[in-house]
Order: structure tokens, then sequence, then C-alpha cells
């Protein structure tokens, strides 16, 4: 005897047995509203299929365990869907940590830490073996297929060094992205620890935020992403509502010049004008302390956050970051 019971009827508890409150009471929302959730990403689903996206993690997105969870969940549906993400990460405090543990003490000159051969030792076992595993163990639960690889391997990140007083710190000098453009054409998504190396073999701790705009211009990438612990770029830190929703790289140039982008907001500016330039399409600040943040961001027509473009650059999809703030 066929026990197979048909999912919609009353005994599997299907729509015709439950009240529709009753579904919005264990959802959260109505079926259609669910519905017209998946119909909004659809164009966008659309737009960016194949699209490269690098998206540089960061912030309490890497450190709360429920905000970690939703990153990767997002990556992988971004995969799933027909993007191709790059995962590009840091790992400032818990090479800090470490070093704590190992009783060394950190030092650190206009906010960049001093690095030394023992630092800088630390600092790759802390990026390539722990929160790059971290990361790509994270994604790889979620059913995804994972590659974590060093701007070390296969040259793919050319350094040279910032400052002789600030030690093994480098700065981007070329990359070379085809071994990324092999994992993506194999459906792996690659997470990049940010150490490169010189033409010597030496190795240097380099900014995350420099590697991944570095490595969106030289993959003519969509867009690329920061996750950040704010929620954009704003006019006055002191007023969430003077969020600049869209801009150009032209206005954020005037914004550094005038005084009105200081401190650490600067180097991640920076960071966007670079990929902009370099041949991204697009650059975004984002807030990782909200959850599924990225499929916000991409797949809704409010977007979130900032987005940065070229002069001139087409108006986006919809009234997707509709305005430019002058």
């Amino acid at each position: 005897m066929n026990h197979t019971t048909d999912s919609k009827s009353p005994a599997a508890g299907g729509a015709d047995s439950v009240p529709t409150d009753a579904v919005v009471a264990m959802r959260g929302f109505s079926p259609e509203q669910r519905a017209g959730a998946l119909i909004e990403a659809l164009p966008y689903i659309q737009r960016f299929r194949q699209a490269v996206i690098v998206v540089k993690l960061g912030g309490n997105a890497m450190v709360d365990p429920d905000l970690f969870r939703t990153f990767a969940e997002d990556i992988v549906l971004l995969r799933s869907v027909g993007l191709q993400p790059v995962v590009v990460h840091g790992g400032g405090p818990q090479i800090g940590a470490l070093l704590k543990r190992l009783g060394k003490e950190s030092e650190f000159r206009d906010g960049l830490r001093v690095t030394d051969a023992e630092t800088l030792d630390v600092a790759r076992m802390v990026l390539v073996g722990k929160v790059g595993r971290d990361i790509v163990a994270a994604l790889n639960t979620q059913g995804a297929a994972a590659v974590g690889i060093s701007g070390e391997d296969a040259g793919l990140i050319l350094a040279a060094a910032r400052n002789p007083d600030l030690g093994f710190v480098g700065d981007v000098v070329d990359v070379k992205v085809d071994i990324i453009q092999r994992l993506l054409h194999e459906r792996f998504i690659p997470v990049v620890s940010t150490i490169g190396s010189d033409g010597k073999g030496q190795a240097y701790n380099i900014n995350a935020d420099s590697v991944a705009a570095a490595l969106a211009g030289a993959l003519e990438a969509e867009k690329v992403i920061y996750l950040t612990d704010i929620a954009g770029l704003l006019l006055d830190v002191n007023d969430p509502a003077s969020i600049i929703a869209r801009t150009t790289v032209s206005h954020l140039d005037e914004l550094k010049e005038s005084g009105v982008i200081t401190g650490g907001m600067v180097p991640k500016v920076q960071a966007c004008i670079d990929a902009v330039n370099d041949g991204a399409s697009s650059a975004h600040m984002l807030d990782g302390r909200i959850p599924h943040v990225l499929l916000l961001e991409l797949f809704t027509d409010a977007g979130i956050g900032t987005m940065v473009t070229s002069d001139d650059a087409p108006e986006p999809l919809s009234d997707h970051h509709h305005e430019v703030s002058t």
C-alpha cells in the first residue's frame, strides 16, 4: 500500500489545514511576502549570474558565531544561484590575541602593527592556518566547495615593504589572478589569506582591504563588498541618517580633500576608490552586523549601505541605490 501523503493535504498539515495567520506566526511572514521576496530577487539573480563578487570579511561578522554562520549561508547561496564569490579576509584581532598569549606585545605606528620576523610567523599561522581554515570549513559545511589559498600561492600577490620602520608590512605591487580564475571556473569558492611575497620569496602581511581592491580590479569584478561594523559612509559620524547611499570616486576624493572623511574610514574609502579605478564596476561598504546583509544588498530593490561607482557609471537596476549624494 502506498502511504505517501500529498504535502498540501490536510493530513500533511498543508495550506488547506493551516490558517494564514498561523503560517505567519510560524514563519514570521505570509506566503505572499515570501513569494514577493523571491520575485524581487529574480532580476538581480538574472543580471548578476556569472558575475564575480569579491567580499572582504571583517568586523563582527568574523567573530560573532551567528553572523559568521549567516555570512557563510549568504556566500553559498550566491554561488548556488550562479554568482562567483571570492572571499578575502584579514585577522588583526586574532593575530593580536595569539601574540598576547605568546607574551609578545604588539606595537602600532599610524594604526599599523609593526611586524618583525616572529610577528610575521604568527600572522601567517593565524591567517592561513586558522582564520582561513575556519572560513573554508564554514562554507563547506553549508554544502559549498571552498578552497583556502594564500597570496603566496601561485604568485597570487606580489608585495613590497611599505616602510622599513614597520618591518614585514607590505603593499600590493601586482596580482596574478590565474589561480582564482581557474578555481572559479571549476565552481570553487576561493578564500584568500592576505599574506603576499616579493620576488625573492620574502613574505609580507598586507592590509585585507587593499588586497580585496586589487583582486576586484584585476578580476574586473561586478562588485567588491566590504563588511564592516558601521552602516556605511556617513557625512556626520554622529548621525546615522547622514549615510551616503550612492556616490562616485570623484565625490569621495572631494570628501577626503575637504576633511569630511578622516581616521579609520580613509583606508576603506581609498580601497573603494582603487577597486573602481582598477576595473571593478562598483564598491560597497556594508554593515556586517546585519544578518544576511549580502543578500539585502545584492537581491533587493532598496539595497543597503554605501555604493561607490565611477563617474560615468550607468544607473543601477530598478531604484537600487538610486541617489548620488552631493
